[in-house]
C-alpha cells in the first residue's frame, strides 16, 4: 500500500494539531478557534517541520466554508431579527459603515489602493458568530434582551457579508482587481455594470428557484427520508442538500458556493425536520470547519507581528475600539441602558469566519495582498484572545451598573424605543422539581406524565425555537447546555429532587452528570444509554440510575421516578 498520501496526511495532521491546540486554548478558557488557527500555523509553509499540501488544504477550506455558511442558514432566524430589527438594522449597517472606513484609513496609511482598502475593512468590521454564540452562552445571556440585539446584530452583518461575497467578484476589475482565469472559461470583456446586472440577475434567478421550487421539494424530500427510519440515510440526505445545492448554484447560476450553501440552510430551517438535520449534520459541519480554520491558519505569517508591528496594532484597535464605540454609542441612542451597550460592544469586538472567506476572495481576485490577509489573521487572533478579558470587565462592573441604573434583577418584558417588547426569561422558582435536559420523542413522554401529576418541572433546551415553542406550551424552560454549571444553576438544581438526562449523546450525558452530582450530591439523576460502554460510563460520572434502549426508557425511567413515593429507588 502507497503511504505517499498527501490528503490523509493533511487531514490528520489538521485534526490531531487542532485537537491538542484547541484543548490547551479551552483549559486556557480562550476560545478554541486560537487553537485551531495555531495548528495551521504549525503545519504551514512559513514555520518548520512538517508542511502540509496548501492546495488541498484550500479544497478542504472550500468544504468548510460551503458547510459554515450551509450552518449559518440552517440557525437564520428571521423572528430573531424581527424582534429587534429598529435598533439590530441601523446598528450593524452603522457599525460595518464605521469600522470599514477606519480600516481604508488605516490601508490608506499604509499606501495600499481603495480595493484593498475596501476589503480589508470588511474584512475587520464582522464578528464571528462562533465566538459571539460561545461568549453569550457561557454567560447566560443568549435568551435575554441584550443577547437578541446582539445576536440580530449578528445576523443583519452576516447578510451583509453574504452580499459582499455575491458582489466582490462582479466589481473586482472596478476595484482595482483582476478577474481570475479558470480553466475552460474565458474573462468577460463586459463592462463592468452590465457584469453587476448579470451577476444580480442570476442571483435573483437563482433566489426564486429556491424560494418557489426548493421550500416545497427539501421538505417534501426530508420527509421521505425521515420515514424510512434509517438516521445514516437521513444525514447524508442532509450532506446531499447543503453540497449539492452548493456545487449546483455555482455551476448553473454562477454564485458562490458560500450563497448556494446558505440558502440551502435557509430552505431547511423551514422545515419541521430542521432541529434533527442540524442535531445530525453536526460533526460533519464541526469536522470541516475545524478544517476551515487550520487551512486559514496555514496562510498566516507570524513575521508579521515583527516586521508590521504598528500596523498589527492598528488593526486590532480599529476591530476591539473602533467597532466597539460605534455599537455602544449606536445602543445607547437608542436608550438603552450602558450594561446593554457594553455587553453588545464586546460581544462584536473580534473578527472570525467571514473575515477569512472575505480576505481569501480578495486575494483571488487581486484585491488583498498577502500583507493584507497576514494583518487579518493577526487581527483575529489577537482579538479572539482579548475578548473574554472585556466579558470579564464587564461582569465585575455588572452590579455597579445594576445599582446606578436601578435595574430590575427579574425583569419579565422590557420595551425597546421603536415600541416593540423583547422577552425576559421568568426566573426559575420550582422547588422539589425535577429537571429534564432534552425535550425529544422521550423527554416528551417524561414532560407529559410529570405536568398530568401536577409536578413541579423545568427543562433544560439549547435550541431558540424549541424553548419558545415549550414556553409557549406553560413550561418552565432554561435555554443553553447543560454541561455547563451556569445552566443547570439556572435551572435551580440545587433545589430540585430528580435529573432526568433524555438527551441520545451519552459523553456529553456523563458530564451532566458529574457536574450535577458536584453541584449537588444527593440529587437523584437518571439517564439513558444505547450500549454497555455508555451504562458504564454515565454511572463512574455520577448517574445512580440507567437505562439501556429507546423504545422501554420512557416506561422504565417513570417507574424509577415516581412522584407519588417519598424516595425513588438507586439501582442502576
Amino acid at each position: 500500500m502507497p503511504h505517499d498520501t498527501p490528503l490523509i496526511a493533511t487531514i490528520a495532521a489538521g485534526l490531531v494539531l487542532a485537537f491538542l491546540f484547541g484543548a490547551v486554548a479551552t483549559r486556557l478558557r480562550i476560545s478554541p478557534l486560537v487553537g485551531y488557527l495555531l495548528a495551521g500555523v504549525v503545519v504551514g509553509p512559513y514555520t518548520p517541520g512538517f508542511v502540509a499540501d496548501t492546495a488541498l488544504s484550500q479544497e478542504l477550506a472550500e468544504i468548510g466554508v460551503i458547510l459554515l455558511m450551509f450552518g449559518v442558514g440552517l440557525h437564520f432566524s428571521l423572528k430573531d431579527l424581527m424582534s429587534v430589527k429598529n435598533i439590530a438594522v441601523p446598528g450593524a449597517l452603522v457599525q460595518i459603515t464605521v469600522a470599514t472606513v477606519l480600516g481604508m484609513g488605516l490601508a490608506w496609511a499604509l499606501g495600499w489602493t481603495f480595493g484593498e482598502g475596501l476589503v480589508f475593512g470588511l474584512a475587520l468590521s464582522v464578528a464571528s458568530t462562533v465566538v459571539l454564540l460561545r461568549e453569550l452562552e457561557e454567560r447566560q445571556l443568549l435568551d435575554t434582551k441584550r443577547g437578541r440585539i446582539a445576536v440580530g446584530w449578528l445576523i443583519v452583518e452576516d447578510l451583509v457579508m453574504v452580499m459582499a461575497l455575491v458582489l466582490l467578484p462582479a466589481t473586482a476589475t472596478l476595484l482595482g482587481g483582476t478577474v481570475p482565469a479558470v480553466e475552460g472559461h474565458e474573462v468577460s470583456s463586459n463592462p463592468v455594470w452590465l457584469e453587476l446586472a448579470l451577476t444580480l440577475g442570476k442571483v435573483a434567478l437563482f433566489v426564486a428557484v429556491m424560494i418557489i421550487g426548493g421550500r416545497r421539494f427539501v421538505p417534501w424530500m426530508l420527509e421521505r427520508v425521515a420515514g424510512t427510519g434509517s438516521r445514516e440515510l437521513f444525514t447524508l440526505s442532509v450532506l446531499a442538500i447543503a453540497m449539492g445545492i452548493a456545487f449546483g448554484s455555482a455551476k448553473l447560476f454562477g454564485v458562490s458556493f458560500a450563497l448556494g450553501a446558505f440558502f440551502a440552510g435557509m430552505i431547511l430551517n423551514e422545515s419541521e425536520l430542521s432541529h434533527k438535520a442540524a442535531e445530525d449534520s453536526l460533526p460533519m459541519r464541526d469536522a470541516f470547519a475545524v478544517l476551515f480554520f487550520v487551512s486559514v491558519g496555514m496562510l498566516f505569517n507570524p513575521a508579521i507581528i515583527l516586521h508590521e508591528p504598528l500596523a498589527v496594532i492598528g488593526a486590532l484597535l480599529v476591530i476591539v475600539i473602533g467597532k466597539s464605540i460605534a455599537a455602544f454609542a449606536i445602543v445607547r441612542l437608542f436608550g438603552h441602558p450602558t450594561s446593554t451597550a457594553l455587553t453588545i460592544s464586546a460581544s462584536l469586538a473580534q473578527i472570525g469566519e467571514f473575515s477569512f472567506i472575505l480576505a481569501s476572495l480578495g486575494i483571488a481576485f487581486g484585491l488583498m495582498s498577502d500583507t493584507g490577509r497576514d494583518l487579518v489573521l493577526a487581527g483575529a487572533i489577537l482579538s479572539i484572545l482579548v475578548n473574554p478579558l472585556l466579558f470579564i470587565g464587564i461582569d465585575r462592573l455588572q452590579p455597579w451598573f445594576d445599582k446606578r441604573e436601578g435595574a430590575n434583577p427579574v425583569p419579565t418584558a422590557e420595551p425597546v424605543s421603536d415600541g416593540t417588547t423583547v422577552e425576559e426569561p421568568e426566573p426559575v422558582t420550582e422547588m422539589d422539581h425535577a429537571i429534564l435536559i432534552g425535550h425529544g420523542r422521550v423527554g416528551s413522554v417524561i414532560s407529559k406524565y410529570f405536568r398530568e401529576r401536577g409536578v413541579p418541572l423545568v427543562v433544560i433546551e439549547g435550541g431558540r425555537d424549541r424553548v419558545d415553542a415549550l414556553r409557549e406550551e406553560g413550561l418552565t424552560t432554561v435555554m443553553g447546555n447543560a454541561v455547563r454549571n451556569e445552566v443547570l444553576l439556572a435551572a435551580n438544581v440545587m433545589h430540585a429532587r430528580w435529573l432526568i438526562i433524555a438527551i441520545p449523546n451519552g459523553l456529553e450525558a456523563g458530564q451532566i452528570a458529574q457536574h450535577a452530582r458536584a453541584l449537588k450530591p444527593d440529587l437523584d439523576i437518571c439517564a439513558r444509554a444505547h450500549f454497555d460502554a455508555e451504562v458504564t460510563h454515565l454511572q463512574e460520572h455520577g448517574a445512580n440510575f440507567v437505562v439501556m434502549g429507546e423504545r422501554e426508557i420512557a416506561r422504565v425511567l417513570l417507574e424509577h421516578v415516581n412522584p407519588s413515593t417519598e424516595t425513588t429507588a438507586t439501582a442502576a
